[in-house]
């Protein structure tokens, strides 16, 4: 029986940031665990009934019943963290950026099991988060939205960039937009709080996506302005990133969503030609480092940067920084040079991502 709960799993779920099949089955034949794919549950059915194998079902499909009918989530939060397990000490997995929608799959105590917009699974505290039904969930996203475009900032609770605060912001923030007034917009949060929000430092949602141009000069453009932003593990915000969070957060800002890992944006757009050098590379294409493979074991993709022309690219490692692949230049990178592994372009070649909308 086991057998064929690992062939399901392996079928249904290889990727378990990305999906949940956590069963097993004792010396009784009693199934227990939960998963977030019904299609999957009912295959392991299936396939243990065309085998004639005596069981009891009592595995959870999640969303689950603890959660009543608030089943989606709004980050309420400038940047809310989201670790691997339900506790503060745990490791930081990735962060969410506020207005974000997750699907909610579970509870432990004061945290939340979410699921982001690029499919990743993980756990929010209370305080990241504003739950929802459906009814309300619909109703927040029909809402007409701003976007927060400066890197640092925050929201007042006048009209007034000298007053009181309501929260910080960070770039990529999204708020319900209530109105437009001289040199401020009126905007509301997830959980009903109301701020402005100086014009100068945001847009209408559907006008900044409407007028979006992804070309190599914007990619570029875009990544500079993050130079020196201290290296966090998990981080995916201008407060902390790591190395595929940095190139998750240039393509975001420029319209596109990528997957959440190093490991995972290898499987994005087109594989680039680099087997006699890096001429063919252009500004935007995705450089990825790690382990090559062996006879024995797989590779491991364990680091990514974006290429930005002149030998160089630039990436999250300590901070952010741009390194060369000149062994002339000052800032030659040996060390990534020798675990280099493959580049791929995704300008013009958009497998595997998502844009906005």
């Amino acid at each position: 029986m086991q057998k064929i709960i690992e062939e399901v799993r392996t079928q249904y779920a290889p990727d378990r940031r990305v999906a949940i099949f956590e069963i097993t089955a004792d010396e009784q034949g009693t199934l227990s665990g939960k998963t977030n794919l019904p299609e999957a549950r009912q295959s392991l059915i299936r396939r243990l009934q065309e085998e004639k194998l005596t069981f009891n079902d009592q595995i959870q499909v999640l969303p689950a019943e603890v959660l009543g009918a608030e089943t989606y989530g709004v980050v309420r939060v400038s940047v809310a963290n989201i670790r691997s397990q339900p506790r503060d000490a745990a490791e930081l997995a990735t962060q969410a950026l506020l207005g974000m929608p997750l699907k909610v799959l579970d509870k432990d105590r004061g945290w939340y099991l979410v699921q982001t917009p690029d499919q990743y699974i993980a756990w929010i505290d209370w305080g990241g988060m504003q739950r929802m039904d459906q009814a309300h969930f619909e109703a927040w996203q029909s809402t007409p939205k701003l976007i927060y475009l400066r890197p640092y900032g925050f929201s007042y609770e006048k009209e007034d960039a000298q007053g009181q605060t309501v929260s910080d912001l960070v770039a990529g923030d999204v708020l319900q937009l209530l109105a437009t007034k001289k040199d401020f917009y009126h905007v509301k949060y997830p959980d009903g709080r109301e701020a402005h929000v100086a014009q100068a430092e945001a847009r209408p949602y559907h006008e900044w996506v409407g007028t979006l141009q992804l070309t190599e000069e914007s990619l570029v453009q875009t990544a500079r302005r993050m130079m020196g932003i201290p290296y966090l593990w998990g981080g995916t915000s201008y407060k902390g990133m790591d190395c595929s969070g940095f190139t998750k957060t240039i393509y975001y800002l420029n319209g596109w969503v990528l997957p959440r890992d190093a490991s995972q944006q290898v499987h994005t757009g087109e594989l680039v030609d680099t087997s006699a050098g890096f001429e063919q590379l252009r500004p935007g294409d995705l450089l990825f480092f790690g382990t090559k493979a062996t006879e024995t074991t797989p590779e491991k993709v364990t680091h990514v940067g974006m290429w930005i022309g002149n030998q160089e690219f630039i990436h999250a490692s300590g901070q952010i920084r741009t390194s060369s692949l000149d062994p002339a230049a000052p800032n030659y990178d040996a060390f990534e040079r020798n675990r280099f592994l493959r580049a791929k372009r995704l300008l013009g070649n958009a497998q595997g991502v998502s844009e906005l909308k």
